[in-house]
């Protein structure tokens, strides 16, 4: 046993010298201690020097009302596991087990008072240097999902392989983030943006305290995924935001248009309905949570049956939790006819996975499809036009397996196209585009280029979470060329790095698409003919 704990001791210390990730398990917490405005926070740090903050407040908020500043503290307030998380409904991927093994969901425990942070960083108290920060806004819709959810969101390994400042966060989500009850009264004006306004108050809080934790108040990114990438895309038009955040990436999340005031209105009048409180509305404010989903669930799916029969959705993927055009906290749809003039000098880097939401991933008979499998799976998509959508896949991707037709996505990577094309038609900040394309070997390859799968390269993390990368040689490559891309984007507004070949800014005309892979490379509109195609055929899906 002796000889087996020196082995331990001196692989560690080799670790250090050899510069690898840090060791597990050697924790100092012996003054780790940051002051912010409501008062001192106490983290750890780890053998490679790097900071670990959890559960910081950074507001707090009366239900369905705007955050107020966090309430002061004495002495140090002990910040090293991760606060509550918004209450939502339990998470349907728990039901699958190879996706459950796959994603390694933290899902962590539930509260109201969910207005918390997390900070990762490599500074020392006395090293005085402004590092750029990159706040991290997570998946899961406007709906579900958290600031710790998943392996890859740890800020450990992006903060020290970049000397930034990483930090990631929880908000009010589903009926409590977005319930609109404007109708009932001043208190209630911004219900139907308070998750959104939750975002805002803790880029505020970066902005005024992130200097202690040897953060750039005047660099900050934001980036995220899925959901995330719909916030991030909801700030670049939000009047409140502006001057929070200097740089932007969109991670599968593209967003058009969001909830018009009318229907959110509309929903919050039916939930109020549903409770049976139309002459007591104030008593939303302390029914129980599981009432309150329960009824505002069922209040959406009517709604949402009557609009349908109204024919009034279009272009809408996301009903009932989202941001509402109010005309005050959200002005306008966030990118519908054009890019919000707001953030004309923010530049935004846009993307999605190739796959995103695979149904061989969920459906193993799919994964061995032919070709006669594949083209009856696109005549429910695409019908009459199925013959005209294969034949324009196939010159977009030459050499494409039957599979591909199946798990070809429609929804993401149109958005995306569309987004960018506005952001460089507006002749501001340049934008840049990409397409992960990787496969994952976990599963015997059945995750593919999964939707969420980009996010462990992007922190750096693939052996972080091997679960879902595999943890491989070819996954650690690949997430050291994209984490440096993300990187150079927080640092300077430019992806390009020594690593990866010249990634060009992105114009509709020559549609520069860097593509990730074993082989990086960038691709030029190689798909602009086959989603002109789509487009005939599938109804507009951007939000």
């Amino acid at each position: 046993m002796k000889h087996i704990t020196i082995l331990i001791a001196l692989s560690m210390l080799v670790g250090i010298e050899a510069g690898a990730k840090s060791p597990v398990g050697h924790i100092d917490t012996e003054g780790v201690v940051a002051s912010t405005e409501s008062g001192k926070v106490a983290g750890y740090k780890d053998a490679a020097g790097i900071k670990t903050y959890k559960g910081i407040p950074y507001a707090r908020a009366e239900r369905f009302r705007a955050p107020q500043a966090a309430e002061a503290w004495q002495g140090e307030r002990s910040c090293r596991n991760f606060g509550p998380t918004s209450p939502q409904d339990v998470r349907a991927g728990w039901q699958n087990d190879a996706i459950a093994f796959a994603f390694n969901w933290d899902d962590g425990y539930t509260g109201e008072d969910c207005q918390r942070l997390n900070i990762w960083t490599p500074a020392s108290e006395a090293d005085g240097k402004k590092r750029p920060v990159m706040v991290w806004l997570h998946g899961g819709g406007f709906a579900a999902g958290s600031g710790q959810e998943l392996p890859g969101y740890d800020g450990a390994n992006l903060a020290r392989k970049g000397d930034v400042v990483v930090v990631t966060l929880n908000h009010r989500l589903n009926v409590l983030g977005f319930l609109d009850l404007s109708d009932f009264g001043e208190e209630y004006a911004s219900s139907a943006n308070a998750g959104m306004l939750d975002i805002v108050a803790a880029l505020q809080w970066v902005n005024n305290n992130i200097e202690a934790f040897g953060g750039d108040p005047d660099n900050v990114t934001i980036f995220g995924q899925s959901g995330g990438g719909g916030k991030v895309s909801t700030l670049l038009a939000m009047p409140s935001a502006r001057g929070l955040f200097h740089k932007a990436i969109v991670q599968s999340g593209s967003i058009g248009r969001t909830m018009p005031a009318e229907h959110s209105r509309r929903i919050g009048r039916a939930v109020v309905e549903e409770l049976g409180l139309a002459g007591n509305v104030s008593a939303i404010d302390s029914i129980p949570y599981p009432q309150l989903l329960k009824a505002a669930n069922a209040a959406v799916e009517k709604v949402r049956a009557q609009v349908e029969a109204e024919g009034a959705t279009e272009g809408m993927l996301i009903f009932g939790w989202a941001p509402s055009v109010d005309g005050k906290v959200l002005p306008t749809h966030p990118f519908n006819e054009k890019s919000p003039e707001i953030s004309r000098d923010i530049p935004l880097m846009i993307g999605t996975t190739r796959c995103e939401f695979s149904p061989t991933a969920y459906v193993p008979q799919l994964r061995e499809a032919d070709m006669n499998m594949a083209r009856a799976f696109a005549e429910r998509i695409y019908g009459e036009g199925t013959d005209e959508v294969i034949e324009a896949y196939g010159k977009a991707y030459p050499g494409f397996q039957p599979k591909d037709i199946i798990d070809f996505d429609t929804k993401f990577r149109p958005g995306a196209v569309r987004q960018a094309d506005l952001k460089a038609e507006q002749g501001g900040a340049p934008v840049y585009m990409y397409m992960f394309s990787w496969e994952s070997p976990v599963l015997g390859g059945a995750l593919r280029s999964t939707h969420c799968m980009e996010i462990p390269f992007v922190f750096n993390n693939a052996d972080v979470h091997a679960s879902m990368t595999g943890g491989g040689d070819d996954a650690m490559r690949l997430a050291d060329r994209m984490s440096d891309a993300w990187l150079a984007f927080a640092r300077t507004g430019n992806p390009n790095t020594p690593s990866l070949p010249q990634w060009p800014a992105y114009n509709a005309a020559e549609g520069a698409t860097m593509i990730f892979d074993n082989k990086c490379d960038v691709w030029h509109n190689h798909d602009r003919e086959l989603l002109e195609v789509v487009k005939k055929y599938v109804k507009e899906r951007s939000l």
